[in-house]
């Protein structure tokens, strides 16, 4: 007899069977250990995907450093010779009233050095903007890490980073002041 509160009529009876479960439950279950197995092997192979990423990005920065170590050596050894020149060309202008001619081939050779050094520096500091890591500070922003965090899409979004960070370091630089909105590029901080 059911008293309505879902007891059943003899005590024990049902308790001492237990109920085997349904075959929707079974395949509930499954589907759950399927599920948990495939997110499992979703974020290894994102954890894989990132140490290669990361593996590669430090590859260029190394690169790119000894590439900066030797433009930079470049750049010291012209400017020296630069000095040099120059100052054999004061020497030579000592010396001037003996015709001149060494004065004018001293300061060509140095106005020279001076262009090739420039040029060497400013090719180094091309090279060291690829020791940024930009690439891996990107995607570590798109996992919620760093300082570019706030600023970038959702993880599931599918707007590029590399978009969303250029975007960005163009508004700051526009705010700043550092560049009129001209299409300048500029490298985000």
């Amino acid at each position: 007899m059911d008293t309505g509160g879902g007891a059943p009529d003899a005590p024990g009876e049902d308790a001492a069977r237990p109920e085997a479960p349904t075959p929707d439950l079974l395949e509930t279950l499954r589907e759950l250990g399927d599920g948990g197995k495939a997110s499992w092997q979703a974020g290894r192979d994102a954890a894989k995907a990132l140490r290669l990423l990361v593996a590669a990005d430090i590859s260029l920065a190394r690169s790119a450093f000894g590439r900066t170590l030797a433009f930079s050596g470049i750049a010291i050894a012209l400017g020296g010779s630069a000095w040099l020149l120059l100052m054999g060309a004061v020497v030579a202008g000592v010396h001037l009233a003996l015709g001149g001619s060494w004065l004018w081939a001293l300061l060509g050779t140095g106005v020279l050095s001076l262009v090739l050094a420039a040029l060497a520096g400013w090719a180094a500091m091309r090279y060291f903007e690829h020791t940024r890591l930009k690439a891996t500070r990107r995607q570590l922003a798109r996992l919620g890490i760093g300082e570019l965090s706030k600023l970038m899409p959702a993880p599931d979004s599918g707007a590029s980073a590399q978009a969303v960070s250029e975007r960005v370091a163009e508004d700051e630089a526009v705010a700043a002041g550092e560049v009129k909105h001209e299409g300048v590029e500029i490298t985000p901080p």
